[in-house]
């Protein structure tokens, strides 16, 4: 702020010069006058460019820390974001918001912040100036200003209108981009190459039309700001004019009047920019600050407590749940999983197996009953400690674009290289992990691209192993593996099991014939539970799935 008082002052002091560089040197040719003018006009000049230099330095830089700081708590508060949140908003326009929205918000503070202080001094030292000169000829110079003021304050709130909808528009471009490249293989498969360009061709027609309108009313202050400073300043040249001529003014007087105006034009111009810039940041941060007020649901209670490890048993009494009011995918869910147990779930998709899984690490909380582990509600515990405690295998492989070595160990970041390579041979990774160019430092691409679905799930494995938690989630988790890599993964789960409360989710039944007890679901509830044997004597949905992949 006193850079830019300084700026604005010596922008002042420059129009008051012009009055005895008119009248002292040009007209009363005054030649001891002619070297202190001139150095004053050189310090003003040296001064003013100094001072803009270092006020818009530090004022860009408190524009960018401001923006930078609403970018990093935006991601943040995604993260701490309900799992239903994430599934009923498209990924493109998230990445919209925090990327192009938080641009928009960039440029608008680093240009506003700049700008509208340094314009605003400058007007206020140059009007000063004018007043000082012909407070009466100043007045009636800016009568013409309220309307123009008027008619920027109009353009502003279009401008907003129009830069919301571009926005919104660039969130649904991203997420047809983000689909269509996840997709690629589909879209070529299917031959939809020429849907694909179609569809994405017409949000980028809308595109060009939006912006294009936004341009047109941004760029129409431009005309109205010339027309009315036109009319102001002919009024000025013919009034103060009038006034030299009849000698109650002097041509140092006029001209430093005159000069003051023109230095304030440029000003006032961009003045009535940056409203536009404003009125598109307003805009977008509008944007943000929706997802910013996004509470998630599943948090801490006020007195939650640290899970401890003595008891794991879990258990789910009367638990009722559904995603939307009218589909429930649980009804009434009674089971348990003792300490050390292994307890599989199988039955047909749709069953509410995941669902289950889901509510032990609290990726949703149940509508009704409650979900315990060692006899406490998992509400009662710390977010942070529960899931500290569990270990996640899911068909869903998530592997990120790092190296092999930082995804296995992405649960456990201090582990060391031994305990790396143990929980690779562990889940039976080690030996295409080294045979690859890189070895363990080889980066495996967006979502794994890079390497087998077999080798993605193997490395989730090693990933779960290195975790060694005592509650351990496998959700179809060997889905993805040939014969011979399932047996070895299978002995590798086998042990790592072992004094684990595991729970399981199956299709191939194959692979659960050993579990300590098996929950057969259906419609969201639970049909069947027992021992594989016991299912089998029993001859119900159990009997008839095994039977159906070759089972006797």
């Amino acid at each position: 702020m006193i850079f830019m008082a300084i700026n604005a002052a010596t922008t002042g002091a420059m129009a008051r010069l012009m009055q005895p560089v008119m009248d002292g040197v040009f007209e009363q040719r005054d030649r001891t006058m002619v070297i202190p003018v001139a150095t004053l006009v050189f310090i003003a000049f040296v001064v003013r460019g100094f001072s803009d230099y270092f006020h818009s330095v530090m004022m860009n830089r408190v524009g960018q820390h401001v923006v930078a700081d609403i970018q990093k708590e935006l991601y943040g508060h995604l993260l701490g974001a309900d799992l239903s949140f994430f599934h009923a908003t498209a990924t493109g326009n998230l990445i919209s918001r925090v990327i192009n929205d938080v641009m928009v918000m960039r440029g608008a503070m680093a240009e506003c912040l700049t700008s509208l202080g340094k314009s605003s001094l400058t007007l206020v030292f140059l009007v000063g100036v004018m007043f000082y000169n012909d407070w009466l000829l100043a007045a009636g110079a800016f009568l013409a200003f309220p309307a123009a003021g008027v008619f920027v304050a109009r353009m502003g709130k279009r401008m907003r209108r129009v830069t919301s909808n571009t926005q919104a528009e660039l969130g649904d471009f991203a997420t047809v981009l983000n689909q269509t490249f996840q997709g690629v293989r589909h879209v070529k498969a299917y031959g939809q190459e020429q849907h694909e360009r179609e569809r994405v061709s017409a949000i980028i027609d809308r595109l060009f039309v939006l912006v294009c309108k936004a341009f047109r009313v941004s760029a129409l202050t431009t005309p109205v700001t010339e027309v009315l400073s036109g009319l102001a300043i002919v009024a000025v040249i013919i009034y103060g004019g009038f006034r030299v001529i009849d000698g109650t003014s002097t041509v140092g007087a006029l001209m430093s009047f005159i000069a003051a105006f023109l230095l304030a034009y440029e000003p006032m111009k961009r003045l009535s920019k940056i409203n536009a810039q404003l009125q598109s940041g307003l805009a977008a941060a509008e944007r943000v600050f929706e997802l910013l007020d996004v509470h998630a649901t599943v948090v801490d209670r006020p007195h939650a407590q640290p899970m401890t490890v003595a008891h794991t048993d879990i258990r789910f009494e009367n638990v009722h749940f559904s995603y939307r009011d009218d589909a429930p995918a649980l009804r009434g869910i009674t089971l348990t999983v003792e300490q050390g147990q292994t307890v599989a779930l199988v039955g047909p998709s749709g069953a509410g197996k995941s669902t289950v899984l889901n509510l032990i690490p609290r990726f949703y909380d149940p509508v009704q009953g409650a979900v315990t582990i060692g006899g406490i509600d998992v509400r009662d515990m710390t977010l942070s400690s529960l899931r500290r405690h569990i270990a996640l295998v899911s068909q869903e492989v998530a592997l990120f674009d790092q190296s092999i070595r930082a995804n296995i160990a992405y649960g456990r970041p201090d582990a060391t290289e031994a305990e790396i390579v143990e929980a690779a041979r562990a889940a039976a990774a080690h030996e295409f992990i080294v045979n690859l160019p890189q070895g363990y430092d080889t980066l495996v691409g967006e979502h794994g691209v890079k390497l087998s679905g077999g080798q993605r799930q193997r490395i989730a494995i090693a990933r779960a192993m290195l975790r060694d938690a005592p509650i351990l989630l496998l959700d179809e988790a060997t889905s993805s593996l040939d014969t011979e890599s399932e047996r070895a993964v299978q002995d590798a789960l086998r042990t790592l099991q072992h004094g684990r409360t595991t729970l399981v989710i199956a299709h191939r039944l194959s692979t659960v014939v050993d579990a300590d007890r098996i929950y057969a679901m259906e419609h969201g509830q639970v049909v069947e539970s027992g021992t594989h044997r016991d299912l089998l004597r029993q001859n119900g949905l159990y009997g008839r799935l095994y039977g159906l992949q070759g089972g006797r």
